[in-house]
């Protein structure tokens, strides 16, 4: 099953970290509004590692790629949401990459001589 949620990223909220029975870990949780007519609030939570590879930012638009888990504890269940990975909208779109605006647009190679190759 390949879950997607596409939307705004309205807030991030602190990073959490401790100590478990299985050592250290960090997450954090991030509010992404969907898309669409109806548009709905979503927590999802990103894990160890993945906080500082995906950089998210309050504001941007992404795709993240989700599962979602449900565990029961002292007979009340509770559902993560959580991402194993995100696009932003200019990856994986299809088209052509973006050049970063701070990168000067590179010359084309040339000569003096304006005569064709063929």
């Amino acid at each position: 099953m390949d879950l997607k949620l596409t939307g705004t990223v309205k807030q991030l909220l602190p990073e959490q970290s401790g100590e478990s029975r299985n050592g250290p870990w960090r997450k954090q949780e991030l509010i992404l509004e969907t898309e669409g007519k109806f548009p709905k609030p979503v927590c999802i939570v990103a894990w160890g590692d993945n906080i500082d590879q995906f950089a998210i930012e309050e504001g941007e638009r992404l795709t993240a790629y989700i599962d979602i888990a449900s565990r029961e504890y002292n007979g009340r269940w509770y559902t993560d949401v959580k991402a194993w990975k995100v696009e932003r909208e200019s990856e994986g779109s299809g088209g052509p990459p973006r050049m970063p605006a701070d990168e000067p647009f590179p010359e084309p190679p040339g000569d003096d001589d304006d005569s064709l190759p063929f």
